[in-house]
């Protein structure tokens, strides 16, 4: 279980998180949704140790997390990748094992995502789409508990894409807690458990997907997106 207890955080005088209380008590596919700036990838950091919040704590089975002894219990891909330009995927994933150790993993999903014809050439040379591949592999390259995904899909074909949702769905079958932020609705309406919605830095919705559509009586997931964004812009 993890639980995000009275979060808060600001840069300067802009309020990011705002008093968020938030639990996770079931491991599966949690959709992370809100407009550009609600706080979505500040509250990933917070777990991760990344960000530390003003106020507040996020627990993970009863412990607070703090320090970074718990990374390892973590896989994350970040939205924006920065890689070493002059390496290859090879040459990073081997740079990532150095720190964390040898991956069982690493081969089958280079396979997976098609990277290994490119798996020797210099990372600035790689498309955006490939270098997402990249972004994905070296993220879900260790076993771990949880998964915190910061937009995963951005760049991937409908192939890779695909696989990326295989994967997940066999990750979630295996009790995995798995936290996504994405503006792909089709995406959430498909996998999603739970959708939690974050406007402003706050907690507006946490449910699942056909509990919101009902709570706005929309029976598409874009449309009901579509229609808190909007009343909540005019308010």
């Amino acid at each position: 279980m993890i639980r995000y207890t009275g979060l808060s955080k600001s840069f300067g005088h802009q309020v990011v998180l705002e008093d968020v209380h938030l639990s996770l008590d079931q491991p599966g596919f949690h959709a992370l949704i809100g407009p550009n700036g609600s706080g979505k990838t500040t509250l990933m950091k917070s777990t991760l140790g990344l960000v530390k919040p003003d106020r507040g704590t996020v627990e993970w089975d009863g412990e607070v997390l703090k320090g970074d002894l718990y990374r390892n219990r973590i896989a994350y891909l970040p939205q924006i990748a920065r890689f070493p330009e002059n390496l290859s995927p090879n040459e990073f994933f081997q740079l990532i094992e150095q720190v964390r150790g040898i991956s069982d993993r690493k081969d089958a999903l280079k396979q997976r995502f098609g990277l290994e014809p490119f798996s020797n050439k210099a990372l600035r040379s790689l498309s955006g789409g490939m270098r997402q591949k990249v972004n994905i592999v070296g993220a879900l390259m260790y076993d771990t508990q949880l998964l915190l995904l910061d937009e995963p899909t951005i760049g991937l074909d409908p192939v890779a894409l695909r696989n990326l949702k295989d994967f997940l769905l066999e990750e979630k079958r295996r009790g995995k807690y798995i936290l996504v932020t994405t503006h792909i609705s089709h995406l959430v309406e498909e996998m999603a458990d739970t959708v939690l919605f974050i406007l402003d830095g706050r907690l507006y919705f946490q449910g699942t997907p056909s509990a919101l559509c009902e709570s706005t009586g929309e029976e598409k997931m874009e449309n009901a997106i579509a229609q808190v964004l909007e009343s909540h812009h005019h308010v």
